[in-house]
């Protein structure tokens, strides 16, 4: 008899390290909860299951309990635990071993994600473990056969080091990867100063965010929720502070997981079909061809093109076309011409209630529908 496998019913939102779990904790994740985070990657903080799960009901909250100690069959077991932490960012050779240890966590908690998370492609080939990374990927997939595949990937935003094309590389891979074995994929990424890193503005954390869901994430994870103690983040940062206070980049996410929410309700019955690079010097409509639009036309004081469009097949046979401003330090003001057929019409997904809503011309004064965007933002449209 096969093993019932997890399904992913609603998009995720999520996070590394926890807020400590003590006689705060109703206030810390009421705090979660208001953000707009609906899964938290727990330990428990060291509370007993009797007291964490009551909390996770109260507040809507999902988890995955990372790292469990013992045996699967002793593992806290409940609806509202999705899922176990099995290892971080393992090489090739421990595979066939984690894929032991997955049929195990399967038998004992059917339904429930033996979780994964995997290098991101800027790791080296002895850390993989494998020649390269696609390589990497599709013999995890292969060997592991995992319900939901997951790395981590964060960007550098520097005038002299800009590491964004490896980000958008990762996702190419990781949207083919997970098209081709039917599983959807999450992505963590950054929202704090650590290391090389300076601390993301909000366009910058809109940037990760759009970009993962223009090539069709069905999760996303912020690293941190929670400051991380030791000598690596000596800044702090994080959503919460290391004093337990709410940072700037709390309202942050709190409107970003608002999108978030509007945008995924829609994206979760959504198929990526295609996804173009907009670059500048490009002729937008030969790399549009089937997304959806047309045509992308720019007024001369504005900046060279500079977009990601994605493509998706929606459930209701419509197109989905997520068009997103591939620049975080300026707006953009794109006039855009949807593929439309006779027949057919364009509407817009409220960011705010994700709603259908008509589309709305910024500027009727000039030829064309125009259709801003803030940096590193983006837009989704359903077109049928």
């Amino acid at each position: 008899m096969q093993t019932k496998r997890y399904q992913q019913t609603k998009f995720a939102i999520g996070y590394w390290v926890e807020p400590p779990f003590d006689k705060d904790a109703h206030r810390r994740y009421r705090e979660v909860a208001d953000c707009g985070i609906n899964l938290v990657l727990s330990g428990f903080g060291g509370a007993p299951k009797e007291k964490f799960l009551p909390i996770l009901k109260r507040f809507g909250l999902d988890a995955i309990l990372m790292h469990p100690s013992g045996s699967p069959e002793t593992w806290p077991a409940d609806k509202k635990i999705i899922g176990y932490g099995l290892v971080d960012e393992p090489s090739a050779a421990r595979f066939k071993e984690l894929k032991r240890l997955a049929d195990t966590v399967r038998a004992a908690r059917p339904g429930t994600i033996p979780f994964v998370n995997l290098f991101p492609n800027y790791a080296t080939p002895s850390q993989l473990g494998s020649p390269d990374y696609t390589t990497h990927v599709a013999d995890f997939i292969r060997i592991y056969q995992p319900d939901v595949l997951c790395m981590d990937n964060y960007p550098i935003f520097k005038p002299d080091r800009d590491t964004r094309a490896l980000y958008i590389d990762n996702l190419e891979i990781f949207r083919k990867q997970s098209l081709a074995a039917g599983i959807p994929f999450w992505n963590f990424f950054n929202i704090m100063p650590y290391g090389p890193h300076t601390d993301p503005t909000e366009a910058q954390v809109r940037w990760q965010v759009n970009a993962s869901l223009v090539y069709g994430a069905k999760g996303l994870l912020y690293f941190c929720y929670f400051t991380p103690g030791g000598d690596e983040f000596p800044k702090g940062g994080a959503i919460i502070g290391q004093d337990g206070l709410k940072t700037h980049h709390y309202a942050q996410a709190k409107r970003i997981n608002k999108m978030l929410q509007s945008y995924g309700k829609v994206l979760m019955d959504c198929t990526s079909t295609d996804v173009a690079q907009i670059m500048p010097g490009d002729t937008p409509s030969e790399k549009l061809r089937q997304s959806g639009i047309r045509d992308i036309k720019r007024d001369r004081v504005d900046p060279p093109h500079d977009y990601l469009v994605g493509t998706f097949r929606h459930k209701s046979g419509r197109r989905a076309v997520m068009l997103m401003n591939n620049r975080f330090a300026y707006s953009a003001w794109p006039t855009v011409e949807f593929d439309v057929r006779s027949g057919q019409r364009v509407v817009e997904i409220d960011p705010e209630t994700g709603r259908e809503v008509p589309l709305h011309d910024a500027s009727p004064a000039m030829a064309g529908v125009q259709l801003p965007l803030m940096d590193g933002g983006a837009r989704l449209f359903l077109v049928g």
